[in-house]
């Protein structure tokens, strides 16, 4: 599968999401939210694997939804600007979440199959 990174850019990139986990993570905790509320939402953007159920074009978009950076910010300056911590705290989970997708190299789906990231293939077996 062409379009996605490859050697140096894509240990770039996987580094860059190793600093966007630890900015998240240090933000949270200096903010004083809880851990035990932390871990239980670290894993809730996975749940857009779902559309996968629906297909690989309805799946890729779930997912891109909620592994791209846009919303995440978003959600995170949207709560600093109305000052809903509750809404702050989602933001960073969210984005740590990203990160530490991109560390173990996860990358945002092409819709041609759960395995095709801009990071590259996942999982074993051939490149397409």
């Amino acid at each position: 599968m062409s379009g996605h990174a490859i050697g140096g850019v894509r240990n770039l990139l996987r580094l860059e999401g190793l600093c966007v986990l630890a900015v998240a993570l240090y933000a949270y905790g200096h903010a004083g939210y809880g851990w035990g509320l932390f871990a239980m939402c670290f894993f809730l953007p996975d749940l857009s694997f779902a559309g996968y159920l629906g297909g690989a074009r309805l799946g890729a978009a779930t997912c891109n939804a909620a592994h791209s950076y846009l919303g995440a910010i978003a959600c995170l300056a949207i709560g600093m600007h109305f000052a809903v911590p509750a809404v702050v705290g989602a933001g960073l989970v969210w984005i740590a979440h990203i990160g530490f997708d991109r560390v173990l190299g996860y990358g945002l789906k092409y819709a041609s199959g759960f395995h095709h990231t801009h990071l590259g293939r996942i999982g074993r077996g051939p490149a397409a």
